[in-house]
């Protein structure tokens, strides 16, 4: 996982999650207690809620992304980010200021007028906007969005989220956005929660994460919050996005939202990364073959491997010592395997004095074990499953009781889980 430096503030693996506090000098802007249209008032703003209570990035917004409003222009933009400039230097608080727009000459503005970082909220969508970025060694956010001006985010299914992720390349400071919220009528709730359940894919980059998800109606809706009562879900979701993997939390809830992410931090799965003789080693955070598989992609290596790169565990229980012996019947020449309850390793391994392996006593076990191993075994194991239930015509419980088995198995193995 590449670290992106943004004007001294480390962001990536083995740093604290990061909390970007949200500054609006846009009067359309839905959230009024981060709205200003004063400069004075702005600047308190900061120092007291967002850097007085641990924002490490404050992202300054010159309009709203309600798809309610129509779209500034750059010139409108570059007017309005006068107040942002003169808030900023009336501000006595330490941190990486970033302006959030969609167009190459207001970051080149900004960047050139003290801001340290750009959020793209089109995804370079402004062939320009990458160039101005690295010319400046500036880190810049890449938000997922088709290649509009107008269009922010309109990207509902996951798979066209990654694609546009990396449309017009990355800067050497990139970090990647996969932009959940309402962008457009198109894009659903339920498309943000799979967005969402999916995020390690993104990680596929090798790049750091943005996640922006305070309040946002995917969220709401599960509990059935308005904005204002919303905080808890909020908070809840934080510690998911970063256990799974996010790096820049995006909030109007500073002081709440920096305590979550760093519970989501401190329960995250440890993985080793390690220097040896020269040689680095690091342990992805994959659990699924999606996950394997954009990694794969990544290194232009064989992507078809993946189905064999990923383990899951099944507990079987409740069948009969012949149904169980089935089971691991079924898992031979697989790289899957069944560990049978009461079952020691060298019983398992014995052989029935020809040579042959005799395999397990299942009389002697309470018919229970966990069967282990890649999705491609375990869909191997629930076809032999299958056709040993069609062989006896599915006429007895046995055979219908495979049956079922090897389609209960055959969802587990799905890759797409």
């Amino acid at each position: 996982m590449r670290t992106v430096d943004a004007a001294g503030l480390t962001i990536g693996d083995d740093r604290p999650p990061r909390i970007m506090g949200v500054l609006n000098v846009s009067e359309e802007s839905p959230y009024d207690p981060s709205v200003f249209d004063d400069p004075g008032e702005a600047a308190a703003y900061v120092d007291s809620e967002l850097i007085g209570m641990g924002a490490d990035i404050v992202d300054v917004g010159l309009e709203s992304a309600n798809k309610r409003f129509d779209v500034l222009s750059a010139e409108q933009e570059l007017d309005r980010l006068e107040t942002a400039i003169e808030a900023m230097e009336s501000t006595t608080g330490d941190a990486v200021w970033s302006i959030e727009t969609r167009y190459h000459e207001v970051a080149a503005a900004a960047l050139d007028r003290g801001f340290d970082m750009v959020n793209d909220i089109c995804g370079f969508a402004d062939p320009e906007m990458p160039d101005v970025c690295s010319a400046r060694d500036a880190a810049v956010v890449k938000m997922a969005s088709p290649p509009d001006l107008e269009r922010p985010g309109a990207i509902a299914d996951v798979d066209d989220i990654y694609e546009a992720l990396s449309r017009n390349g990355f800067t050497e400071r990139t970090i990647l956005d996969p932009a959940f919220g309402g962008w457009t009528e198109d894009k659903t709730l339920a498309d943000d929660r799979e967005t969402f359940q999916r995020l390690r894919e993104f990680r596929g980059y090798g790049r750091p994460i943005l996640v922006s998800i305070n309040r946002k109606n995917f969220l709401r809706e599960i509990v059935g919050r308005e904005t204002e009562e919303a905080l808890p879900v909020s908070l809840a979701a934080t510690s998911m996005a970063v256990e799974r993997g996010a790096h820049v939390i995006r909030t109007h809830d500073v002081a709440e939202t920096r305590d979550a992410a760093a519970i989501g931090a401190e329960f995250a799965r440890e993985r080793v990364r390690e220097t040896v003789s020269g040689a680095e080693l690091e342990e992805l955070d994959v659990t699924t073959v999606s996950e394997a598989s954009r990694h794969l992609d990544r290194l232009g290596a064989d992507a078809s491997i993946a189905t064999e790169s990923v383990v899951r565990a099944v507990e079987v229980s409740g069948l009969a010592s012949d149904q169980l012996r089935a089971v691991e019947s079924a898992t031979e020449t697989t790289n899957a395997a069944l560990a049978v309850a009461g079952a020691s390793r060298c019983e398992t391994a014995a052989t029935d004095g020809s040579g042959g392996k005799r395999g397990t006593d299942f009389d002697r076990t309470d018919a229970r074990g966990l069967l282990v191993g890649t999705p491609a075994a375990l869909s191997c194991v629930s076809d032999r499953l299958a056709d040993g239930a069609d062989a006896t015509g599915r006429a007895g419980e046995k055979s219908s009781t495979l049956a079922d088995i090897a389609s209960v198995l055959e969802r587990i193995a799905d890759p797409d889980r």
